[in-house]
């Protein structure tokens, strides 16, 4: 074996017992805001809670805002319907991107909560 294909075989190795980083499915619930347009946040949002992709049950929709203090960048919303629940409460499911200053959610599911959002968001 040449010192190439040695090369190519360690690198293989590496790469096949690396661990490949893992993204969460995650429930999260705030207000839902746009600015500047076409660019989807949620506010005044709750911490994320692991979850399925899927739509909320009835048992996970709150009946009042919730008071987080987080923010979330929301990203792959161009399916859903966004400015119908604009400057409503949402619960936003998707996958989780940790990301400093700002954490994004890659989303796959919104349902609104209540028709407004926490006093003074």
């Amino acid at each position: 074996m040449n010192a190439m294909a040695v090369l190519v075989a360690a690198v293989a190795v590496q790469a096949a017992t690396a661990p490949t980083p893992k993204v969460e499915i995650v429930s999260v619930t705030g207000c839902l805001r746009e600015n500047p347009p076409n660019t989807w946040t949620l506010v005044s949002a709750t911490d994320p809670v692991p979850s399925s992709a899927n739509a909320p049950t009835p048992k996970e929709i709150p009946t009042t805002p919730p008071a987080g203090k987080n923010e979330y960048r929301l990203i792959g919303v161009f399916e859903f319907n966004m400015p119908a629940h604009k400057d409503q409460t949402v619960v936003i499911k998707g996958l989780f991107i940790k990301a400093t200053p700002t954490s994004r959610i890659n989303v796959t599911s919104v349902t609104t909560a209540v028709p407004s959002c926490a006093p003074g968001k």
